[in-house]
């Protein structure tokens, strides 16, 4: 029977329907009473037949190992371990539910969907190692969840892991009818106290944009680009150079969700005049050029690491003005100063993205630009002298 290209691997499709195809070895063609092995996968879905027949395959494979083991006289056979025979179980590896996970629910994701689940599973297997599904146990997600605490990540972090983790065993087992628990599902989580980052002093603020100016290259353009304009790390880390409007009457940066950049909340899509150290670090970006993105370092078509840009300017940060100074600060030392020349609340909260405080905030299109930079200006006079 011939296989057609576009099926998956050892299938073939009938009537819609795909199947699974596989020649018996030559050397084990006395235990078949046919030379070939096929079966109904029952599915249509190209996604479907491919991880069913990559399984079916594995289950095969496992057992043609172990009839020729039997068959051969060698020394210490016994000592022989195939990567499946430690457990007894015909359910999918770990990666294996991954790769099912992602092939059938990633295209209808957002770029970041397949690299999230790979990282978080990666996790996993460092701890647990890859295992069948149903060879994970209670105990087993302790110890993950102990091992990922002891790295140093936090509830949110744990939260998020676990999370994903629990929908790809949930997903494999609604999916392929598998008859097994999810270990990962009620796993007791540690509470944390939840620390009140501290914004930055703007003596510090003053310092730092100094900094900036001195080394001028992309990571400092970074934080001063976020130091005036009180935006998230990730919002800064996947702006593009569209999205700096430079050439404008009034300068300032357009912040809206992309493919590889989404953000936080629907409040988070907004502008912010530039001035001050942000509107020196916007025009250096332009200058460069060198990419679609502001920050190739950090972003690209394919994803959006905000998380090393976190780590790398953090770690400058503390070794500049000290160790209780993050990144993050900029957005609170940003509200703060926009409170102490008395800007309105619900102006204060559009420039940062803030979720509205009342229904009546909700209502009409919000501040103008022009409005907004005359508020910006009042604090542009608490930062400018750093840059002199």
């Amino acid at each position: 029977m011939q296989l057609t290209k576009k099926c998956p691997k050892y299938t073939y499709r009938k009537d819609g329907v795909y199947y699974f195809s596989k020649a018996v070895p030559k050397d084990l063609l006395d235990l078949y009473c046919k030379p070939r092995i096929v079966k109904c996968l029952g599915t249509r879905s190209p996604q479907s037949a491919q991880f069913v027949a990559k399984a079916m395959l594995a289950k095969l494979e496992d057992y043609w190992l172990g009839i020729r083991l039997k068959r051969m006289e060698v020394p210490a056979a016994e000592l022989l371990v195939h990567v499946r025979s430690a457990y007894s179980s015909e359910l999918p590896l770990m990666s294996d539910a991954l790769d099912a996970y992602v092939q059938i629910k990633g295209p209808d994701k957002s770029r970041l969907f397949a690299p999230h689940a790979k990282r978080n599973v990666a996790y996993l297997i460092e701890c647990l190692g890859d295992r069948p599904l149903d060879c994970y146990n209670g105990h087993d997600a302790g110890k993950f969840r102990d091992w990922l605490v002891a790295k140093g990540l936090g509830r949110s972090s744990l939260q998020r892991i676990f999370s994903v983790v629990k929908a790809i065993v949930n997903f494999n087992v609604r999916e392929f009818g598998l008859n097994c628990r999810n270990a990962f599902s009620g796993v007791y989580l540690p509470s944390e106290t939840v620390k009140k980052r501290q914004p930055i002093p703007l003596a510090r603020v003053r310092k730092l944009q100094g900094e900036c100016v001195r080394l001028n290259d992309d990571i400092r353009w970074l934080v001063a680009l976020i130091s005036d304009t009180g935006m998230r790390l990730s919002e800064a880390v996947g702006l593009r150079h569209q999205d700096l409007k430079l050439d404008h009457e009034v300068p300032h940066v357009a912040l809206v969700p992309h493919a590889t950049r989404r953000l936080k909340t629907d409040s988070s899509e907004r502008v912010i005049p530039l001035v001050g150290a942000s509107l020196w670090a916007a025009q250096k970006i332009i200058e460069s050029d060198h990419s679609e993105y502001c920050f190739p370092r950090y972003c690209s078509d394919a994803v959006c690491k905000s998380n090393s840009a976190s780590a790398a300017i953090n770690k400058w940060i503390k070794a500049v003005v000290g160790s209780n100074a993050v990144i993050h600060g900029f957005r609170h030392g940003f509200r703060d100063r926009l409170r102490a020349v008395e800007a309105p609340v619900d102006m204060i909260d559009q420039l940062g993205g803030w979720s509205l405080r009342s229904v009546g905030q909700g209502y009409g299109d919000g501040y103008p630009l022009q409005n907004l930079e005359q508020w910006m200006r009042k604090i542009e006079t608490f930062s400018h002298d750093a840059l002199t």
